[in-house]
């Protein structure tokens, strides 16, 4: 290729990687949605984004360190300490019985209905045993299930993920082994390959451990340290064994979690943008290597494999993994509708296939048009009826608004039963212990966690959270929190506002729009509260009395509009108001 055509080829990819993921979140859709048909049709028209001829041999090293470093990604999720109680058990469940079923009934099914040898269709198996959290969050941000489906549904992506990584690599080496002459050859290769994997994981998650716990670096340097580890350890490896780098990847990510005395942030915004984009460039280069022609005796067999895995399989899972459980049927029948495949699925079957396409084995070169196949029609039966699916079995959570208010000040606390009397599902947060157990003295529901991972990314998705509100003592706190979950949370931040002449270091120039008017700073609300105020519920309908001061509206719908400097919500019949009453201790 010519260098103009290089240059064309590699901006077109970023273009097409970047543009899709846009544009999935413009549409509220899971990107993946748009990102293998992008590639798939940039290929079709044109040989400049074909990878394997921009990077030659270069491509599918890269793709293994790339899908190395998403990973470790995944194992830094896999912290198992926040996995607790019945939901536990389902998730174990679905995770071990889900990986053996699943893997076992599509070997089984692909050596008849695709026409694959014994060990290519073992390795198909157990590259369709993940489900990934990248496609399964957005479904369920858009469908509302209820919070035990979600926790579940969420927690199961996020653990099959790095798990099913593994197992794939672990299996990947066993299909290579079987190949040997002997079976001393074949232990000693597979057993070789093993122990590679572990010893790199473990090497690079000692040498993170002592970096990351002994010197003091800066988020930017810190996320550089551990992508430059991810990346040698995985190259190292992989240069000894191919493929074990993914192994020791998974380790490192894993151990790194969950190793004491690190604290890894829960917001690493450095690595997820640079995780974000390492997907949409893997998902725009692999589908542009699959052809129309290998899909040609592949595709519509292949639609037959789903439909017994979307059927048959995992509501067969769903069943096994829920019984003797307290979780109700309808439950039940939408775990079993809901295991869209994704870019884990993509990546490992690019990088697996060529090293068994290579090695000789028949129908390996039918793994990755398979596997494409797979994730479109599983994303797509999945996307388009998970909503009517879940409104038919009646598992959709309500609208209505669940807040996280930060804060364990008396007149908080008072707030969230207030709150909760309205009708809202209130969870809290506070930093200081006697503040935590006023809160669980007081019956409210205490989020688990540092606040960044209660209010951001999978911890709000599991804990169903739509708005936050900052209402501690410290001003430049809230300031400082509401600059960084603004970014993250996809509904309302807000916070106290600071007295008028302050002179914080942060508080009086983040430019936001604080909470409620009439003068109720932090101060003048503690001052009201300590004088004798409560914060009281009251039915609008009869307008508002005089001399109380109007902090939130609960609408009918369960909507929950907060009154800030310069707006004050105008309330409707059927609207309960959340007030401040004077201070002398009269209600209305």
């Amino acid at each position: 290729m010519t260098e103009t055509q290089i240059l064309l080829g590699i901006g077109l990819i970023v273009a097409l990687a970047v543009g899709s993921q846009l544009v999935a979140s413009l549409l509220r859709v899971p990107a993946i949605l748009l990102l293998l048909p992008a590639g798939f049709v940039a290929g079709v028209l044109t040989d400049d984004v074909n990878p394997e001829k921009l990077l030659g041999p270069a491509f599918s090293p890269l793709v293994s360190l790339a899908v190395a470093v998403i990973l470790y990604d995944a194992g830094l999720g896999l912290d198992l300490r926040h996995l607790k109680g019945h939901t536990r058990t389902v998730v174990v469940r679905l995770v071990w019985l889900g990986a053996l079923v699943t893997c076992v009934s599509a070997t089984l099914l692909a050596v008849p209905i695709i026409g694959m040898s014994l060990r290519a269709a073992v390795m198909l198996g157990a590259i369709l045993i993940v489900s990934g959290p990248t496609v399964v969050g957005p479904l369920l941000n858009f469908v509302r299930p209820t919070e035990r489906l979600q926790r579940v549904l969420v927690w199961e992506g996020s653990l099959i993920d790095p798990l099913g990584g593994i197992l794939g690599a672990f299996i990947f080496h066993g299909v290579l082994a079987v190949g040997q002459h002997g079976v001393g050859s074949q232990l000693g290769k597979f057993s070789g390959s093993a122990v590679i994997g572990l010893a790199g994981g473990a090497a690079g998650a000692a040498l993170l451990w002592l970096v990351l716990r002994h010197l003091t670096l800066d988020e930017v340097l810190g996320t550089t340290v551990q992508l430059a580890a991810v990346v040698a350890v995985a190259a190292v490896c992989d240069a000894f064994r191919d493929d074990t780098g993914l192994i020791a990847a998974v380790v490192m990510g894993m151990a790194v979690a969950n190793l004491p005395g690190l604290h890894i942030p829960a917001r690493r915004p450095f690595f997820e943008t640079l995780v974000s984009l390492i997907i949409g460039l893997l998902f725009i280069s692999i589908s542009a290597t699959v052809t129309p022609q290998s899909l040609h005796h592949v595709a519509l067999p292949t639609l037959g494999l789903v439909a017994a895995l979307v059927l048959v399989v995992r509501p067969l899972v769903a069943l096994l993994s829920t019984a003797r459980t307290d979780v109700p049927y309808p439950e039940r029948w939408f775990i079993g509708w809901m295991a869209p495949r994704g870019i884990v699925a993509a990546a490992t079957a690019s990088t697996f296939s060529v090293s068994l396409v290579q090695a000789g084995v028949d129908g390996a070169q039918k793994i990755l048009p398979a596997t494409f196949v797979v994730i479109v029609a599983t994303v797509m039966v999945y996307g388009l009826t998970a909503l009517p699916v879940a409104r038919w079995l009646d598992v959709r959570r309500s609208a209505r608004s669940r807040p996280l208010l930060v804060g364990g000040d008396p007149w908080v606390v008072e707030l969230g039963r207030a709150l909760r009397s309205a009708g809202l599902d209130v969870l809290m947060w506070a930093g200081l212990d006697r503040q935590r157990r006023t809160i669980t003295d007081a019956g409210l529901d205490l989020a688990p966690g540092g606040l960044l991972a209660a209010a951001t990314g999978a911890r709000a998705e599991l804990e169903g959270i739509t708005d936050v509100l900052l209402l501690t003592d410290e001003d430049d706190f809230n300031a400082l929190a509401f600059m960084t979950l603004k970014e993250t949370v996809e509904g309302p931040v807000h916070r106290l506002a600071p007295p008028t002449r302050s002179h914080g270091v942060v508080a009086p120039y983040t430019g936001s729009e604080p909470l409620f008017g009439d003068g109720l700073h932090r101060p003048e609300l503690a001052h009201r509260y300590a004088d004798g105020a409560h914060i009281v519920t009251y039915p609008v309908d009869g307008g508002i009395p005089a001399g109380y001061a109007m902090l939130f509206l609960v609408r009918p719908d369960g909507q929950l509009v907060a009154a800030t400097e310069s707006s004050l919500p105008t309330p409707a019949a059927g609207d309960i108001a959340i007030l401040l009453t004077p201070p002398a201790k009269s209600s209305p």
